[in-house]
This record gives structure tokens, C-alpha cells and sequence, in this order.
């Protein structure tokens, strides 16, 4: 079977990547080829299929590091010691210390500090006048600086980690050098801080983890550190990425803005709703590489045959989702994909659904006629990473 070149780079405002629809249609799987690696991948898009891969011990995520593993950027994101890409039951004991970081008290206590935040940066856009750039005033803003105050992190190396965060993203071929020498600095950087809150903790995340117990079981300095990056990195990414477009789609779609602002109480099911529909980024992320042959969807997976899971076809699955391309407010819920699947769900959703209510909350009361100030054809896309999201979003009240 021959692969298909995919180089994912469709970034249309947030309409379905007809390649990824394409493989929605196939009757069985198909291989796919991506601009950096040296093998095919196979492409699984169903959501019970992607449920089977990413909760199937005979699919390794471990594995992959030892190969150029089929990918997006030319260096790869992760970096081999995180949880992103470990297996049971070493993952199982990180995500259970690491989780001790997002019980409901201490997302209570987050909650605060990003209704804080969230404040002061709209405070901002009102006294800069009006139109103005929501995402440089809040949905660009607000996940960096929750995440890094969440950290623990000194106002002064905030504009430091952001950098280092965007050069990590970036897709180009050029690019490789400088994303690792944006993850060495920031490993560092990390190691460093982890060590100072050993000696003197604080009520910040790093502090948290450094005690979080199991037993006699801790995390140690390095663990901890990449932990830390992990959560850099996902902090800046999704957050700011579905802000930016929640708040393009109800000012678009008027008939959504007046049903988040008539149902409250609702709102947490309907952010749900817009999550599910969003194309959040590109393509694919990590893959798996197959530790036997496994027989799925007409096909035969190999031994060492890569695979990679759609999230974002997952979340349109029409077996799963009745009218899945719509959205429906009042939907039903039915737990979706975009904080990934299984051992590899993301561990800050409590963190991440918490920005997104705080932000969404305070937006509509305090700009109840908050419109956009352009037409919606002039608002330009990102395209140079990974992500899908608006460069910028002009709004007026």
C-alpha cells in the first residue's frame, strides 16, 4: 500500500482538513507520509480505533525514541525522559504523583489566581481602547502567564520561556538546531528551579510536586524537571490556542454567543462542545510503534510498523457523534479527545478547563456587545506551527 504524502498543512480557519476527511471515508487504514522521519506511519482515525491504540500495551510509545519517528516538526518536542512518551507502569507512577499537583483544592486555589490575571489583562484592553487585539491582550497572554505563575517561575524569565516555548513549535526545516537548543535551555532552566525548591519551597506547582508522595515513592530531580517543562509547553499550547478560537466561533456564529450567555450554568458541557468541534492543530502529534502484529480495520499492523491516532477525526467520528461536522450546544456529553486519549490524557485538564471557563466567564460579563472588528475573511491564521488558531483577533464593544 502506497502512503499518502501528508504534510498537514492546511490551515483554513478552523474548517476540517479535507485530508484528514479523506481518511474518514477509507474503508480501511491507510499509511501516511510525513515531512520529517524515516518510515511510513500507519493512520488510524476512528474513535473506537484510536481508543484501542492508545489503551493497547502491544502500541509503545517508548519505543519510538530509539527511531527517527515519522513527525511534523524537524526536531522532535518531547524530549525522551517525558511522560509523553513513556508506557506503563513508569508512566502510571508519574501521572499518579504528578496529578497530586490538580486535586479539586488546589484547582479552587488556581482558579483564583487566573480570575486575577484574566482581570488585570482585560483591564488592559479596555484602557487601550477599542478595537483591540484579543489575543494579544488576553488569549495569548493569559496561559503564559497562568502557567508560569502557577510555576513558581520570576516575572523576569517569562518573556525567556515564552520565546523558548515558540521556537519548539515552529515546523521548518531550518528550525532543528534552534528547538534543541530551546529544549536544552529550558531543561536547565528547570533542573535548576527544581533544585531551589527543594531547599526552599513555596505553594507553586514545582513545590507542590516536590512533595507529592506515594508511599515512599517521590519524584526525583530530573522527573520533575521535564514535568515541568511538560506543562510549559501544554500550558502555552492548547489554552492559548482554544480561547482564540472558542471566542472566534461565538463571534461568528451569533446564534452560539447568545446561548453561552443565556445558559450559565451550562457552560463548562458547552465548552466541551466547542473543544470536541475544533480543529485545535495539525495533522497528528506523537506516535506508537507496534510491538507485534495486530489486526485492525481490515488491515494487518506489523511489528515496528509506526502508527499514528487522529484526535481530531476521533472527535467527528459520526458512529460516536451524531451530526458530528455541527456543533450542538445542548449535545449530550460524551467525553472527547482533545486532551488526548488513555495512559496519555492529559494530566493539567482540571488546569487547562478552568482557564478556559475563568477567561470565557469574565469575557462575556464584562463585554456583553463584544463583536469583531473586522470581517471574519481578514483574520489571519497561523501557519507556521503546529497549531491552528488566529494570528489576530480585532474586536470591538
Amino acid at each position: 500500500m502506497q502512503a499518502i504524502d501528508c504534510p498537514f498543512g492546511f490551515s483554513k480557519a478552523l474548517d476540517f482538513d479535507p485530508t484528514l476527511a479523506g481518511f474518514m471515508e477509507r474503508d480501511s487504514l491507510g499509511t501516511i507520509r510525513l515531512p520529517y522521519g524515516e518510515s511510513d506511519a500507519w493512520l488510524v482515525t476512528s474513535f473506537e480505533s484510536v481508543q484501542q491504540v492508545t489503551t493497547d500495551p502491544r502500541f509503545s510509545r517508548a519505543e519510538i525514541i530509539e527511531y527517527d519517528y515519522p513527525r511534523l516538526t524537524a526536531e522532535p518536542i518531547v524530549s525522551p525522559e517525558s511522560i509523553n512518551v513513556m508506557d506503563p507502569p513508569h508512566s502510571s507512577r508519574i501521572r499518579h504523583l504528578a496529578t497530586q499537583a490538580f486535586t479539586p483544592r488546589q484547582v479552587d486555589r488556581m482558579r483564583g489566581r487566573i480570575g486575577l490575571l484574566t482581570d488585570r489583562l482585560l483591564d488592559e484592553m479596555e484602557d487601550a481602547g477599542q478595537p483591540a487585539d484579543l489575543v494579544r491582550y488576553l488569549s495569548d497572554p493569559l496561559p503564559q502567564h497562568t502557567i508560569l505563575d502557577l510555576l513558581g517561575i520570576d516575572r523576569a524569565e517569562w518573556p525567556r520561556m515564552q520565546e523558548q516555548v515558540q521556537r519548539l513549535l515552529v515546523v521548518g526545516a531550518g528550525n532543528r538546531d534552534v528547538a534543541r537548543a530551546a529544549k536544552e535551555d529550558l531543561t536547565g532552566y528547570f533542573t535548576g528551579l527544581v533544585a531551589e525548591r527543594r531547599k526552599n519551597p513555596g505553594t507553586d506547582i514545582i513545590s507542590v510536586l516536590t512533595e507529592a508522595r506515594d508511599g515512599t515513592d517521590q519524584l526525583d530531580d530530573r522527573e520533575l524537571a521535564v514535568l515541568a517543562l511538560t506543562f510549559t509547553l501544554s500550558g502555552q499550547d492548547t489554552a492559548t490556542c482554544q480561547i482564540s478560537d472558542i471566542v472566534y466561533l461565538l463571534l461568528t456564529r451569533p446564534k452560539l454567543a447568545e446561548y453561552a450567555r443565556a445558559h450559565r450554568k451550562d457552560l463548562t458541557d458547552f465548552i466541551h462542545e466547542l473543544l470536541r468541534y475544533i480543529p485545535f492543530r495539525k495533522g497528528v502529534g506523537i506516535p506508537r510503534v507496534a510491538l507485534e502484529d495486530v489486526e485492525m480495520d481490515g488491515v494487518v499492523i506489523r511489528q515496528g510498523d509506526f502508527v499514528h491516532v487522529s484526535y481530531l477525526t476521533a472527535n467527528r467520528d459520526p458512529d460516536r457523534y451524531p451530526d458530528p461536522h455541527e456543533i450542538v450546544p445542548d449535545r449530550p456529553v460524551a467525553p472527547h479527545m482533545t486532551f488526548g486519549w488513555g495512559g496519555h490524557r492529559c494530566i493539567a485538564v482540571p488546569l487547562a478547563m478552568a482557564e478556559l471557563e475563568v477567561a470565557l466567564e469574565r469575557l462575556l460579563d464584562r463585554f456583553p456587545t463584544l463583536r469583531l472588528a473586522v470581517r471574519p475573511d481578514e483574520v489571519r491564521w497561523d501557519t507556521e506551527t503546529i497549531r491552528r488558531f488566529p494570528l489576530e483577533l480585532p474586536v470591538a464593544w
